[in-house]
């Protein structure tokens, strides 16, 4: 495999395929077996959960792979508070049925240890077990850290101990382990961006994102554009809340985040 392969946003008609990726990535994994502890169904259960979190993803964050699907990032603008998936614990029951518990749980816990303040919530690092070694982890991760570090904007993350390593060379340290009830402990970790030239878009710092207690406003006949009520600044393009768009419909075609 080719580890130069083009990184590009996901499109709508990715979903299925991305969802079916994390499946596979994730079904070798200790956490899919705590999940799921018996294989026979784990790989479908696994899919259907993940194809959950990539639609609302589709709409509240965004999605990258490579050409050729072998990996993908799955993420989370989290610059203010998202709402959960729709009808998202009738959906887990179907996806999950008897485990849908665990998955409710781990959900919780790792909700628990994110942080409050604007970031970046990479959810899921997938790569096909048959594309493994030929550096599209590393690629998906440079990839990922330059977008960020141009908006400025930390990263939060969740990995097993064991993965840990692989981002730690790419900026990220580790915060306290999560040890899940008689199952694998998972690894928080944390990344800041280098903010050489970045626009700044930390609300601690008084600019750029909107106060917890303020929705962004379109900005004047500028399509697309978004500010603060009380700062009359534009957000950044890639932190403005989602719109409606006709090409977020499954029939539409093309949906890039």
């Amino acid at each position: 495999m080719d580890a130069t392969a083009r990184i590009r946003a996901a499109r709508w008609t990715d979903k299925d395929k991305v969802a079916a990726l994390i499946g596979d990535a994730l079904h070798p994994d200790p956490l899919a077996a705590w999940l799921v502890p018996e294989t026979t169904h784990r790989r479908r259960i696994l899919t259907e959960v993940a194809a959950i979190w990539v639609e609302h993803a589709m709409f509240y964050g965004d999605i990258h792979v490579t050409d050729d699907l072998s990996a993908a990032t799955v993420g989370f603008h989290r610059y203010r508070p998202i709402p959960p998936p729709a009808n998202y614990h009738s959906r887990l029951l179907d996806a999950a049925g008897l485990h849908a518990d665990g998955f409710d749980q781990l959900d919780t816990l790792l909700s628990e240890s994110r942080p409050t303040e604007p970031h970046y919530q990479l959810a899921f690092l997938a790569v096909h077990p048959d594309a493994r070694g030929a550096g599209r982890a590393t690629a998906m991760l440079t990839h990922h850290r330059n977008r960020l570090d141009r908006i400025d904007l930390p990263s939060w993350t969740d990995t097993t101990t064991e993965a840990h390593i692989l981002y730690a060379r790419h900026g990220y340290t580790p915060r306290t382990p999560i040890a899940l009830p008689d199952g694998p402990t998972l690894q928080p970790m944390r990344r800041n961006p280098e903010r050489r030239g970045a626009v700044p878009i930390n609300a601690a710092r008084g600019h750029g994102s909107c106060p917890a207690t303020e929705r962004p406003v379109p900005r004047g006949s500028s399509p697309g554009g978004f500010e603060c009520p009380s700062r009359g600044g534009p957000l950044p393009p890639s932190l403005s809340p989602p719109q409606p768009q006709a090409d977020l419909n499954p029939e539409a075609g093309d949906r890039v985040a």
